[in-house]
Order: structure tokens, then sequence, then C-alpha cells
């Protein structure tokens, strides 16, 4: 369980003032110049001392990342981007952090552009987030005003400025490449990599894209020492982390915890316990829609982790946990996810475009029942097909979720045809 004393956002249900001396009575801005004098190379090591990884689904290590921009400028400038285009179904952390706690993030870019050799931010915020968006430039306007943003931000000797964009409400555009093509004013359509943004990014330049969790936790990091973040968690699953709990429990939030709590902790201290109790646990998905699901008989023993989450073949993702209790039609539930991948494909790669429509309508066949046996291995086989064979990760995000129900509800799927193939044959 997390104390109080070490949360990283101390104002994520917004209880307390959000402004920037709100902020800094909360300890953030404190000394950012003299940790930005410390140089480029202890900010990198601390981080990647720290063991955060990525939090915006992938949990790729973030020093690492940073580590791959180029130490010495070609001539072109390099670019730090924040995708805070958070449309995964599910997820709503990122929410939370712009607006109650935005100048986490704002400090954080700072530093972590520095650490890049940036003097350039954007922040590419969902076309969805209204409120967000004008609490977010309200803080970077008061950091402005205040000097902490701008030429010699925060008295490092730095020039930074940051640059808050809005999407169009498109899901692909949380994919890191489409991400830079509609910043670039272009269509949200993933690019072929290599060049990764490290080498060719935005405008062609070195660029870095890190979730907005990501970015915000780094100045507590840097100020408590990587090895206290490095504390928390299993290996090479540290840090604290902002879950998002939807679903049938008796009081859905979005909570810090440290990583690793044990699902069944996460839910009792935080949630007030499952709807109807645990033995109405059916299923969860564990990390934002584009995970598998798993059983609630495998969940009431889980660690919150990418490592544990994984070896169960699901995923931590965002950390958007969706609870489901047994009044759930979790076929429907799973064809509702199937026909929002539908709709959210770019079209750009043949198996993704044709495919999710495919498995969509197939779905839907099943939750009628109006389907034959043999058409549920076919189904497996169509996301096989799908899964791994695209451009971006969107082909895996729609063939997932499918193969998890198949994986742990294929009875419920066979019961309801064979319920429904007496009739059938009756026609």
């Amino acid at each position: 369980m997390l104390d109080d004393k070490d949360r990283i956002f101390t104002n994520l249900y917004g209880m307390g003032d959000r402004s920037l001396a709100g902020a800094k009575s909360r300890g953030h801005w404190d000394g950012t110049g003299d940790l930005i004098k410390k140089g480029r190379d202890w900010i990198v090591q601390e981080v990647k001392d720290s063991g955060l990884r990525g939090r915006g689904g992938a949990g790729f290590p973030t020093g690492l990342k940073w580590s791959f921009m180029p130490k010495e400028s070609d001539g072109r400038p390099s670019y730090l981007v924040v995708n805070a285009d958070e449309s995964e179904p599910g997820t709503c952390k990122d929410r939370e952090i712009m607006r109650h706690d935005p100048h986490t993030l704002i400090e954080g870019c700072l530093i972590a552009s520095f650490a890049m050799n940036a003097h350039a931010a954007y922040i590419y915020i969902r076309g969805e987030y209204i409120r967000e968006r004008e609490a977010l430039q309200a803080a970077i306007d008061e950091a402005y005003d205040d000097g902490l943003l701008g030429r010699n931000a925060a008295g490092s000797g730095w020039d930074f400025d940051i640059y808050l964009t809005h999407g169009a409400g498109a899901y692909i555009c949380g994919e890191e490449t489409a991400l830079l093509e509609s910043l670039e004013g272009k269509k949200g359509m993933p690019r072929m990599k290599p060049p990764f943004p490290a080498g060719a990014g935005l405008y062609g330049c070195p660029t870095t894209v890190n979730n907005v969790e990501s970015i915000a936790v780094v100045p507590t990091i840097l100020r408590r020492g990587g090895s206290w973040f490095a504390g928390f968690g299993r290996d090479k699953n540290a840090g604290t982390k902002v879950f998002a709990i939807s679903g049938h429990v008796n009081n859905p939030c979005v909570v810090e915890e440290a990583m690793s709590i044990s699902f069944e902790e996460l839910i009792e201290r935080h949630c007030g316990g499952i709807r109807g109790g645990w033995d109405n646990l059916k299923a969860v998905i564990p990390g934002g829609s584009s995970v598998p699901c798993l059983p609630g008989s495998v969940m009431k023993d889980a660690i919150m982790d990418f490592d544990w989450l994984r070896e169960q073949k699901s995923g931590l993702g965002t950390a958007a946990v969706i609870v489901m209790d047994k009044n759930t039609d979790i076929i429907k539930a799973i064809w509702r996810l199937a026909a929002f991948y539908k709709h959210e494909s770019c079209g750009q790669c043949t198996p993704c475009r044709e495919g999710t429509g495919w498995m969509m309508r197939v779905m839907e066949r099943l939750v009628r029942g109006d389907a034959h046996p043999e058409e549920i291995d076919m189904l497996l086989d169509v996301t096989k097909q799908v899964e791994g064979h695209t451009i971006c990760a969107l082909g895996d995000a729609a063939a997932w979720p499918i193969q998890g129900l198949i994986r742990h509800f294929r009875d419920e799927i066979e019961d309801r045809i064979r319920h429904k193939r007496p009739s059938m044959a009756a026609e």
C-alpha cells in the first residue's frame, strides 16, 4: 500500500488548488533550475535507475528511450512530444493529471526536454478533452508569467517553450507516429518504422514521444532519487502507478498506488469491493480495452504489474481496470470493443481495414448465437492473421480482446450457439 507521503500526484481528486501557487505549496517547481544544472547525463541516469517504464501502455524503459536521442545536434532541432491523446476505452488517468495537477506535467516537460537537448515540447491533447485543455493552457500561461517557461526557464539557463495542440478526436492519433503526422497537419496515419522518431520524428527531426504520466512523474523522481522510486513494486516493475478502475465495483475511481499491488487489495482498499461480492466477479480487462480479458478466478490472485499480467497472456497496458460481474454479457461486451476498433481503423493496412470489420460482423452473430461452432476457430484464426501484420498496434488491439474471450469463455459462446441451433434447425 502507498502512503500519502509517497504520492506523486497530490491533487488527483481536485480537492486542492490546481494553480501555480497551489502546485508550489505541494512541492512542485522546487529547485527545478538546480536539477537541470546537474546535467543531461545525470537526469537520464536517474530516470534509468528509477526503473520507470512508459505509462502509456507498452511499458518501454523511459530512460533508455531518452538515451536514443542524439547527444550532439546535427543542425536539426530536437523535440519532446507528449502523448495526451488518451482515447483507449476505460482509460482516464491522464485526464485527471491534466485537469487537477497540470504543473507536474509542465515541469516534467521542461526537465525531460533539457535531458534530450530539446528547446520545445508539443503536448498533443485528445479532441474531446475541452476542459482539460483549458486547465492545461491556463497552467502553461501561469508558468510563462512566472518565468518558469520561455527564456532562461526556471533560472536554468535553458530556453524552453511548450505548445499545446488539440486533436480532432481520432483514436489512431494515440499511436506515436500517427500523432506526429497529425501534428504536422496531415492525416493521422501511422508511419512505417524505421526510421524511428528518435532519428526522424516531428518535421523530420529527432523526437521522443512520451505519455503524460511518464513525463509528470520525472521531477519527483529526480528530487527524491531514482532509488526511492525503484523501491516500489517488483523488479523491473518499479514505481507508483495511476490506476483507473471502472465497471462493476462499488466505488469506481482513479487512484495512485504502488506497482505490483494485488488486484484484491486495489479493489478492496479503494473501490469498496466487487458489486455483489467477490463470488460475483466474472472477468476483468486489466489494462484498457486493447488487452485480453482474464476470468475472475485468475484475477482474484493477480499482481498488477507488467510482467505478471503478461505471463497470464494479458497486460497492464494503461492500468485501466474494467471490472465485469456475472450479470455481464461478455460476448456482447467484446463485440462492442470489436465495433470500436473497426470504427477507428485508419484503413492503411489491409489486414486491419478488412479484418476489423470481418471480426466485428462475426462477433455480432456470436452475440445472437446465429453461428456454427466451427466459426469460433475460424474467428480465432483471423485474429492471428491480423495480429502482428500491420504497421501499428491497432490490429493487435482489435485481435487481443477476441482472443481473450475465446481463450477463457469459449464454453459460453458454444452454449449460446447450442441454445439457438434448435430454433435455427426448425426454420
